[in-house]
């Protein structure tokens, strides 16, 4: 049951990573789009479905609570000032993002700096905390905030999600976006790549791991083959199976990391037997899980076809 718990947990942050995260990289990308009519169209890609986006953060941060409250209390202890500016930083977005269309042109301009601010700010902090985990030791714990692991974590989650708001804002906009957002693809790929790269020389532990394990083979097999897909994809501009590959890249890095982590939830401090409730609240929340999980799913599929068709 517990093995069960940290599923829907894990299940829950992985669709936050692609569908939040996709939102978070539209935002970034007012860094680089400067025309009013460009933002717009940006803006009404996301404006439909960002606020159930974020349901699924909730979902995972009262699973933990529920779930594991070990892993809880020590996550938002030691890391209860960046979890704080992470949700500054999501709430200022949203701000952004929901006045946007009722200022004036100058109050507009501030707004869009708040956005790509707020969303890189968010974006890192996320990264940034998924390296303080990973790369936790037996001794010492969570590392130094300045350590190299964190700090590419969250550089490397930028580049990805910016990478995944490219082929999003491509598929979605078209050839109003397409030019700028087809160069920029190639600039966050190399750059994901190379942080990944990074990354896993830093943590070649964890990758070994994770390779000890069929899953793990079959999602470094998967990484491997997503990597060199998805230039190719880039080259011939198809913007949907970029979307398409970028997603499932996440999905295969997310895989390959929880394999290397197991039985972990934390390294070296928690281990899901350790840190699990009590069989009986662990059976109470998954059947509330099991409720709350397909409608919410309903839900962003209803969202996501209204927004297919007013394309």
């Amino acid at each position: 049951m517990a093995e069960l718990s940290a599923l829907i947990i894990c299940l829950s942050l992985l669709l936050y990573l692609l569908l939040d995260g996709t939102d978070l990289g539209v935002g970034m990308l007012f860094c680089w789009f400067h025309d009013d009519e460009q933002r717009e169209l940006m803006t009404h890609s996301i404006l439909p479905v960002w606020d159930a986006n974020e349901t699924w953060l909730v979902l995972a941060a009262g699973g933990l609570l529920a779930l594991f409250p070990p892993v809880y209390a020590l996550l938002f202890s030691q890391l209860s000032v960046p979890l704080f500016a992470m949700l500054l930083a999501l709430l200022v977005r949203a701000m952004a993002l929901e006045y946007r269309a009722q200022s004036s042109p100058r109050l507009r301009r501030w707004l869009d700096r708040l956005m790509a601010g707020s969303s890189a700010l968010a974006t890192f902090i996320q990264g940034w905390c998924a390296g303080m985990i990973i790369s936790a030791q037996p001794q010492t714990g969570l590392p130094d905030g300045l350590s190299l692991v964190p700090l590419l974590s969250g550089a490397g989650l930028i580049a990805i999600n910016s990478l995944l708001a490219c082929c999003w804002i491509g598929w979605r906009i078209g050839d109003r976006v397409q030019p700028l957002a087809a160069a920029l693809s190639w600039l966050w790929w190399l750059l994901a790549l190379v942080i990944f790269l990074a990354d896993l020389y830093l943590n070649a532990d964890l990758w070994r791991q994770s390779w000890q394990r069929p899953p793990g083979r079959i999602a470094a097999g998967a990484i491997v083959l997503l990597w060199i897909a998805l230039p190719v994809a880039l080259w011939r501009a198809r913007p949907l199976l970029q979307l398409i590959l970028t997603l499932m890249l996440i999905s295969a890095l997310f895989s390959g990391v929880l394999c290397g982590l197991y039985p972990w939830l934390v390294p070296y401090q928690f281990t899901l037997s350790d840190s699990a409730a009590s069989p009986v609240t662990q059976g109470f929340v998954l059947v509330g899980a099991v409720i709350a999980m397909p409608l919410t799913l309903l839900y962003h599929s209803w969202s996501f076809w209204v927004e297919r068709r007013a394309k």
